[in-house]
């Protein structure tokens, strides 16, 4: 099996750490991966993209042009991306920044108000682990108890903080598509 993903937004957005923690985890998993970063010079505030292909056997290319899963950050990463997104591909969108666009009929949009739910915690900047929380939550493609590997850093280190914002923003996610999920049901 072999998933692609291309998630993509603004510089500062955390893009190409969502794309590095999700091929990490695959890593933990014994998978077969790859991380491709696209990013402009200006970088924070501009264009940021990466690619992850997940396999479960050796992967020729890194190059994604048809994902499977796309995870937009920004409105104008949306609009570019989505007419790549396979049929029947999954559309991970944050609906706190990005409304009222047009969705393509063949996709399934999986909107997630991540930078809302990231600002309740208490970090904006935590949005891309929210998002991933939802990825999770929504196919099962990693593990959570890959994250928690990842996202365990020793109690005196300077990146405990993040490493703990981190976990809390991704629990926040999956439970936020966990309830949808069950208020649909």
């Amino acid at each position: 099996m072999e998933t692609r993903i291309i998630i993509a937004g603004a510089g500062g957005q955390g893009i190409l750490f969502l794309g590095k923690t999700i091929t990490q985890a695959g890593m933990i998993e014994g998978k077969h991966v790859t991380w491709y970063p696209s990013y402009g010079a200006e970088m924070r505030g501009g264009t940021a993209n990466c690619t992850v292909i997940l396999s479960d056997e050796m992967i020729g290319s890194p190059v994604v042009q048809t994902p499977d899963i796309l995870i937009a950050m920004n409105r104008a990463s949306l609009e570019k991306f989505q007419p790549s997104l396979k049929k029947e591909g999954l559309l991970f969108f944050d609906s706190s920044l990005i409304n009222g666009v047009a969705l393509r009929n063949a996709v399934i949009p999986v909107g997630v108000p991540a930078t809302k739910i990231a600002d309740t915690i208490g970090d904006t900047k935590a949005a891309n682990m929210v998002m991933l929380g939802a990825l999770i939550a929504e196919t099962g493609l990693l593990e959570k108890a890959s994250f928690d590997a990842l996202f365990s850093v020793p109690p005196a280190s300077n990146g405990n903080k993040a490493a703990g914002i981190n976990k809390n923003s991704l629990l926040e996610g999956m439970r936020y598509l966990e309830n949808k999920k069950s208020s649909h049901c």
